[in-house]
């Protein structure tokens, strides 16, 4: 028996509320106790900046910055875990390390916080996946996403100076990738084989017109 390519498990919900929590939580703490973490955020071109690769996705500027955050980032993990669930890890882990490079790489000198690099990741990520794959599930979960965040596009460009737009960028182009380079693990388009059926067939005549009870031949 195949192999369902969608099932539920655990991590569905448990990855993507334990990193919503680690969020809200450095948060918390920031402001329960007066700390500010943004100097452990992503500074391009320094050594000391490199941390940030690993903790810039945890840290967020305000109440706004990380609500805007938290609920495309429940939702696009909670996806990608369901839908992708055989590559998801390797896709975040991977995808958040190398977001953070390019970032280091190529953004302008300043601290660069937040987790909207990883959600631009995986919303370019679930969205490519589905057209590489052209799996009609997977294609209607692009559409929905396309619906949900399609308006996010416009800030992989410098249109605010205070946005990370080279985070966002950074990330759709990780994400666009890794559609393209796992586009033949996980999920796969459904194949129907069809058998013969002679008794069908005699139904028929070479032209594809049905044949009368009374016209057929043993």
């Amino acid at each position: 028996m195949k192999e369902h390519p969608f099932l539920y498990h655990k991590k569905v919900f448990i990855i993507p509320i334990l990193l919503l929590f680690t969020c809200w939580l450095i948060y918390f703490i920031e402001i329960q106790f007066g700390f500010n973490f943004n100097k452990y955020g992503i500074y391009p071109k320094t050594i000391k900046g490199l941390r940030g690769v690993i903790f810039s996705p945890f840290i967020h500027s305000n109440f706004k910055h990380l609500f805007n955050n938290s609920i495309p980032l429940l939702v696009m993990l909670g996806c990608l875990y369901y839908f992708y669930g055989k590559i998801a890890t390797k896709v975040l882990v991977f995808g958040l390390l190398l977001t953070g490079v390019i970032t280091w790489l190529i953004a302008r000198p300043s601290y660069h916080i937040g987790a909207s690099g990883i959600v631009y990741l995986l919303v370019s990520f679930i969205f490519f996946s589905g057209v590489f794959r052209r799996y009609y599930r997977l294609i209607a979960l692009s559409l929905v996403v396309v619906f949900l965040y399609g308006s996010m596009i416009w800030y992989i460009f410098p249109v605010e100076e205070r946005i990370s737009w080279e985070g966002h960028l950074s990330g759709f182009v990780v994400g666009f990738v890794f559609a393209l380079f796992f586009r033949k693990l996980g999920p796969q388009p459904e194949l129907f084989i069809y058998t013969e059926n002679k008794e069908f067939d005699m139904l028929f005549d070479e032209n594809g017109n049905f044949v009368q009870e009374e016209d057929q031949v043993e």
